[in-house]
């Protein structure tokens, strides 16, 4: 039978203005069970292809790396649409990776921008297809790569702990808030 997962890191982006060009601040927020271990953070070009590679770099440079179980990503892009490989991501860190979304993405609308108004589109909407079909799962939405769909329905139970969203996302959402230039009710 596998190891119960109970180290986790959560992985979120951080508000930025719609006419923002550079790099963007991500967090990653590590919890054992339900407790707060650490806070991990690390830049993203807005839009570009580095999302992958600066999550990689931030994970493997930090205390937490030998205990992590899973990674979970708010959505799959990052800075705009930077989008993460997460087949790569987990094969890199040797680790299973859970995108969680609060809401269904609009997959024809998000492919149309993609292929029309952002630069390497074509190469961005190829790892949105790649990361596979988006599942409905305990009143969110997800995209798995190398953990099987009981093991992410109980880990999303079990980690969701004041709303729908599993806690290390939450926090890692409310810290890159919490840590950005900007006045977030001034977001775009």
């Amino acid at each position: 039978m596998p190891t119960r997962i109970s180290h986790v890191i959560g992985i979120d982006d951080a508000p930025f203005q719609r006419e923002f060009r550079g790099d963007v601040l991500i967090v990653g927020t590590v919890y054992a069970a339900n407790r707060l271990e650490g806070v991990l953070h690390n830049k993203i070009r807005r839009d570009g292809v580095n999302s992958t590679t600066r999550i990689v770099e931030m994970i493997q440079r930090s205390r937490f790396t030998r205990h992590l179980q899973l990674i979970m990503l708010q959505g799959i892009a990052f800075g705009g649409f930077n989008v993460v490989d997460i087949h790569a991501l987990s094969r890199t860190l040797c680790l299973p990776v859970l995108v969680v979304m609060r809401r269904k993405p609009d997959l024809n609308t998000i492919r149309k921008a993609l292929l029309n108004q952002v630069r390497g589109g074509q190469r961005k909407w190829k790892l949105v297809e790649a990361a596979g079909e988006v599942e409905p799962m305990e009143q969110v939405f997800v995209q798995r790569s190398g953990i099987s769909k009981d093991t992410a329905q109980e880990v999303i139970r079990r980690f969701a702990i004041s709303g729908n969203l599993p806690e290390p996302l939450r926090s890692a959402h409310l810290t890159a808030g919490g840590m950005s230039d900007i006045d977030t009710n001034q977001r775009a």
